[in-house]
């Protein structure tokens, strides 16, 4: 059996980024207690909050000060308890609490307010059967995609290796080279455009207004695009170069090492190539999340890809062996 050596792994995000659970915690939170004040002159004084397992009659009510604070309350605590407690220890269960916990509370949120909009006492509220269906859907959805995102962040554990650039691969031994950068203003900008287009989205689903596709359409296309091409992934091993993008891992580009000419670590800046996210400018297509050191290779068809990582050169070194042994 082949011995599986990692390289060292290199990390352009420079750690976990405190302000990640803060935005866990208080993202949700506002909005929850922002839906119903921005509809409270559409809103009876008592809002019904729970309806008959039987009937589908309102039997349960607060005050609107207590609608909007009390779901707010209940995710802050939970949301706490699972960034301080599970998620520092690896668990996957923190990825999939995380989303699944907030679309839920978010989703009942607005059917909450949707079923009071318009109505002079909380007696009169409509249904929420058709606002908690699509909110459990939604949330099934949400869940796979936390456990996806904690998939793809996961690394066996990596060990520095000694060799130099030009190196040579022991016989029976496998070298794997791993590398990542994220850019947080990509990051950010990814965020402000989510939040604006799930804005828009709840505010039609709470009825407040009708369905602003103009806007929330490109909202979302710009969000999700930006959050693909905020970060990215590469890997080097005995099947070539692997890249991938986003938090997800998707989309993914590969290589063969029989399909590689060669690789080079090389200098590039956003003004050499056109700016930041994926680029195409005369020295190819490049993945420019940071000024600085890249991965290059030349595939035997097509033009150059670059992509900016951290150690390219080692990275290089091992494509070129890998490289090497494609050919012979």
């Amino acid at each position: 059996m082949k011995g599986v050596k990692g390289m060292k792994e290199r990390d352009g995000r420079g750690g976990p980024a405190p302000w990640s659970a803060v935005i866990w915690v208080a993202g949700p939170s506002a909005v929850l207690v922002a839906l119903p004040w921005a509809a409270s002159g559409r809103l009876p004084e008592r809002l019904a909050t729970h309806w008959s397992g039987g009937s589908g009659a309102p039997d349960g009510s607060m005050p609107l000060w207590a609608a909007a604070l009390f779901p707010a309350l209940v995710w802050a605590v939970l949301a706490l308890l699972t960034v301080t407690l599970v998620r520092p220890r690896g668990g996957a269960a923190a990825y999939v609490a995380l989303p699944v916990g907030a679309v839920f509370l978010v989703g009942a949120q607005a059917g909450v307010v949707r079923a009071n909009l318009d109505r002079a006492d909380w007696h009169q509220a409509g249904s929420v059967d058709l606002a908690l269906a699509v909110t459990i859907a939604v949330a099934a959805v949400a869940g796979p995609a936390g456990w996806l995102a904690t998939r793809n962040r996961s690394t066996p554990a990596a060990r520095p290796a000694d060799t130099a650039p030009g190196m040579e691969i022991p016989a029976g031994q496998t070298l794997v080279w791993l590398s990542r950068t994220a850019n947080p203003w990509l990051r950010a900008l990814a965020v402000l455009t989510g939040a604006g287009a799930l804005a828009a989205a709840l505010a039609a689903v709470a009825g407040l207004v009708a369905p602003p596709w103009a806007l929330l359409a490109p909202l979302a296309i710009a969000s999700v695009t930006v959050l693909a091409c905020s970060s990215v992934r590469a890997r080097v091993s005995e099947r070539g170069l692997e890249v991938a993008f986003g938090p997800l891992g998707l989309p993914v580009r590969r290589w063969d090492a029989g399909d590689i000419e060669s690789a080079h670590a090389e200098h590039r800046t956003p003004a050499q190539v056109g700016g930041w996210g994926y680029r195409l400018s005369g020295k190819g297509a490049t993945v420019m999340l940071r000024a600085g050191e890249c991965l290059v290779i030349h595939p035997r068809r097509g033009a150059d890809f670059a992509v900016s990582v951290g150690d390219a050169e080692r990275g290089a070194a091992l494509l070129n062996s890998l490289i090497a042994r494609a050919s012979r």
